[in-house]
């Protein structure tokens, strides 16, 4: 009775420390984008069996057949829409970790298709896309000082459906050009045609003074040293650069680009 007792005891000692020493869990997240995700999965450091030894997607166990060198995580049998967010969980032996393939096809991509995309002359940009396979934002550009800028942004809805979409500008004086971007994983970037309208704003007049600029109406201003260096940038009609020091600097406001000395 006493021998039978001890073995049990040992039996569930060793059950019970199995799971922190022997066992560890590798977690993906992203969304369902219709592809399966790849596993290569190796032995088990022991020589019996091989790494993985389950495998949970959102909580739920699936029946992938992990017992070989390499296996499949069939998200599209498990009736997930697109868009649906996946966590992925691989418990595997703690001296070995199997290795995901493809995570990004957890991570949606520039997909959008765009149908319109237009510029108001008050400084509203609109536009309409339709298959979005995923929300990605959407960076709104504009054209000045000889680059595109980045001037805002929009979550996109991530449905194939039509989708619209709208964001105010800050419009500066003349030809004014726009335009949308996504970027996705692995740096995957979709860029749209430009939206053009001719704004009837003033021309700002600039005056550089001690420890300040002036405007005499607000405007977007950057402020660069002669390498190129942003040092200043804002919005307004006085732009303070009392802490540049003595020299030769680069002023770019509404659509132009001067040098001026402090």
């Amino acid at each position: 009775m006493k021998s039978g007792y001890s073995y049990t005891f040992l039996c569930l000692l060793a059950v019970f420390f199995y799971s922190p020493l022997q066992a560890a869990t590798l977690v993906i997240e992203g969304k369902f984008q219709n592809k399966n995700i790849l596993v290569h999965n190796g032995f088990a450091k022991s020589g019996v069996g091989y790494c993985t030894k389950e495998v949970k997607v959102n909580g739920f166990t699936t029946s992938d057949e992990t017992n070989s060198t390499a296996f499949e995580i069939d998200l599209k049998g498990l009736n997930l829409k697109m868009g649906d967010k996946v966590i992925i969980e691989i418990l595997h032996d703690n001296d070995c970790r199997p290795k995901v393939l493809n995570p990004e096809d957890l991570y949606p991509k520039p997909s959008f298709e765009l149908l319109a995309i237009n510029l108001s002359v008050d400084g509203v940009l609109t536009w309409n896309t339709k298959n979005e396979n995923g929300s990605l934002p959407y960076v709104i550009e504009q054209f000045k000082w000889n680059k595109w800028v980045p001037v805002g942004e929009v979550n996109g809805i991530g449905t194939p459906v039509n989708n619209r979409y709208s964001f105010k500008v800050s419009m500066h004086s003349g030809e004014n050009k726009f335009r949308i971007k996504q970027k996705g994983y692995n740096a995957t970037v979709k860029i749209s045609k430009e939206a053009v309208a001719i704004a009837n704003t003033k021309t700002p007049v600039y005056l550089v003074k001690k420890d300040k600029v002036e405007f005499d109406v607000e405007t977007s201003f950057e402020v660069y040293d002669i390498y190129g260096i942003n040092l200043i940038k804002g919005y307004g009609n006085s732009l303070n650069i009392q802490n540049l020091k003595s020299g030769e600097y680069y002023l770019c406001y509404d659509n132009s680009t001067v040098n001026f000395k402090k």
